[in-house]
Order: structure tokens, then C-alpha cells, then sequence
């Protein structure tokens, strides 16, 4: 099946297709998949019978700025489909050091670990009020756990 790009407002992707997803159902449109791709914005893609098919899904959407002239293959898109979940050794009371952002190499405290939103609330160890932070799990890097041990 041949898959569309479809443009549309950066940051609105989510609501395009919701619409476009409503539109499918309510028209009984022979559209077999919509895809989100992680990490990219301003783009859904559309997997559809033709490329008539996916115009029509989007017809009236608001957001949707109109698809691109050529046929995606997936093999263009795969590496953005297939999601990798790595597995984090996080805990509560570990020390860890910031790696991006504003407060990077900085020293904090992990207070609340949070691994379906792959975030982690840390408390600065040298600020002088103890204020929590929120960041996500790749933006910190365990440097010891609470019973001592050193990690690699």
C-alpha cells in the first residue's frame, strides 16, 4: 500500500490526526494507517488505497497543509516506526549528573523516577534550596547509588 506524506501545521500533529482519523470513520475511506513519527514535526503519513484516498481524508482538516508530491516507501521511514526501548537503571536516591540543558554538569538527587513519562525529578545537591526539577530519563546519567557503589 502506498504511503503519503502529509504536511501539516508543526506541533499540531496529534490534532491532525484525530480530524483525520474522524474523517476516515465518518466516510467509511479505505485509509489503513496514520502515523506520528517520532522526532519529526510537521509531518503525519497516510497509508491509503490512493493517493485520492488520502486527500480526501484530510479534506477540510484544519492544520493540514496538503500532501507531498511523491509516494513515501517505508523503508524511507522505518527507523522512525520502530521505537527501541532501552532499559534504564534509575532509582530513587541515586546521584546523577545532568548531561543536557540548562543545568548540565550539574550534581542532583533523584527524588521520583517516572518511567512511563520517561521523566526523572531531581533536586540540585549544591543549590542552596532544595528545588525539584523535572527532566527526562536520557538527559541524566547515574554517577552512584545511595548504598555507595560507583557506577560505570
Amino acid at each position: 500500500m502506498p504511503i503519503f506524506a502529509l504536511r501539516t501545521t508543526a506541533n499540531r500533529e496529534d490534532q491532525v490526526i484525530d480530524f483525520v482519523s474522524s474523517n476516515v470513520q465518518k466516510r467509511g475511506l479505505n485509509v489503513f494507517c496514520l502515523i506520528r513519527p517520532h522526532g519529526l514535526r510537521g509531518y503525519i503519513f497516510i497509508e491509503s488505497e490512493t493517493r485520492e484516498v488520502a486527500e480526501e481524508s484530510f479534506h477540510g482538516v484544519p492544520y493540514a497543509r496538503g500532501l507531498l508530491p511523491n509516494i513515501i516507501e517505508y523503508k524511507e521511514i522505518e527507523n522512525m516506526m520502530e521505537q527501541v526501548k532501552t532499559q534504564v537503571n534509575i532509582q530513587k536516591n541515586d546521584v546523577v549528573e545532568i548531561i543536557s540543558g540548562p543545568f548540565a554538569r550539574e550534581k542532583a538527587k533523584v527524588s521520583r523516577v517516572n518511567f512511563q513519562k520517561e521523566e526523572v525529578v531531581v533536586e540540585l545537591l549544591e543549590a542552596a534550596v532544595p528545588i525539584p526539577i523535572t527532566v527526562k530519563l536520557d538527559a541524566v546519567k547515574v554517577i552512584r547509588r545511595e548504598e555507595g557503589q560507583k557506577i560505570e
